[in-house]
């Protein structure tokens, strides 16, 4: 019992952080990529390299801080890069000069999340679309950013809302499922991480939460068979010891927020 208490502490403090930058939409940028694209050109392009990316675009962007496509892309491959702070500035300063600009506020409105302002960056989402043209997208990420605010019950009616327009999305599903998580259903929890496992999208970090979520209610064998399935011998030897690691850890992460790597299906951010 103690185990899975601070588990589920160490769950709430990294796992909704993690999955934002996973779950939103909007424009393709270059972490939409998922292997479909095989072309010289694509391969060829500053998107596929988030450190070139951030010289091309930052260079375009320097030229001209107006140019809101610039300001779109650099934002988005300094997220990529893991710089956050910087991906605020520059997407706040082009959603200032381009107030309506739809896509820059979503990409603003991830990077915030990103960085943790997740009131500001529920916000900000919310005017990223209207009611009468509703993003599921960015419906599944302002479930997030109220769950982080502990607002599970709010959430969760985005995640529905999103599910109407796309049924049984695994990402939707997933998010739902840490939602569950967070609130310490794991019986819930582990429901909809199946329903998310069940869908051909899910990639393998659906895999993973849904076996911590089985591991976390004490049934570890089936966690570890359900995190190795169907797997090359590597990367099932390397799913087994995330697993392991995560399930004997005594204390949250002191500091980090992205050690729990949730659903990114087929990286629509």
């Amino acid at each position: 019992m103690r185990q899975q208490s601070s588990l589920a502490r160490f769950l709430a403090s990294a796992a909704v952080t993690a999955m934002l930058a996973a779950s939103l939409g909007g424009c393709k940028t270059m972490s939409d990529i998922t292997g479909s694209i095989t072309s010289s050109k694509a391969e060829a392009s500053p998107d596929a390299d988030p450190r070139r990316a951030i010289e091309v675009y930052g260079e375009r962007y320097r030229a001209n801080s107006k140019d809101a496509d610039a300001a779109l892309r650099y934002g988005q491959a300094l997220r990529a890069a893991g710089q956050r702070s910087q991906a605020v500035a520059v997407l706040e300063q082009a959603t200032i000069a381009h107030p309506g600009n739809k896509a820059l506020l979503a990409a603003y409105g991830r990077a915030l999340a990103d960085n943790g302002n997740f009131k500001q960056a529920f916000d900000v989402l919310s005017r990223a679309h209207s009611p009468e043209n509703p993003d599921w997208r960015i419906l599944s990420v302002q479930g997030t950013t109220l769950d982080q605010l502990g607002r599970h019950d709010e959430a969760r009616r985005y995640y529905a809302s999103a599910l109407k327009i796309v049924p049984d999305e695994p990402s939707v599903l997933s998010n739902l499922g840490m939602s569950y998580v967070l609130s310490k259903d794991l019986p819930k929890a582990e429901e909809n991480l199946r329903r998310a496992y069940g869908n051909a999208k899910a990639d393998t970090r659906v895999r993973q939460n849904l076996g911590l979520v089985v591991g976390l209610q004490g049934r570890f064998a089936e966690a570890e068979s359900i995190v190795k399935a169907d797997l090359p011998a590597e990367e099932a030897a390397a799913n087994a010891a995330y697993l392991k690691q995560m399930l004997s850890r005594k204390d949250g992460p002191r500091g980090g927020t992205g050690a729990v790597p949730v659903a990114a299906l087929n990286r629509p951010d």
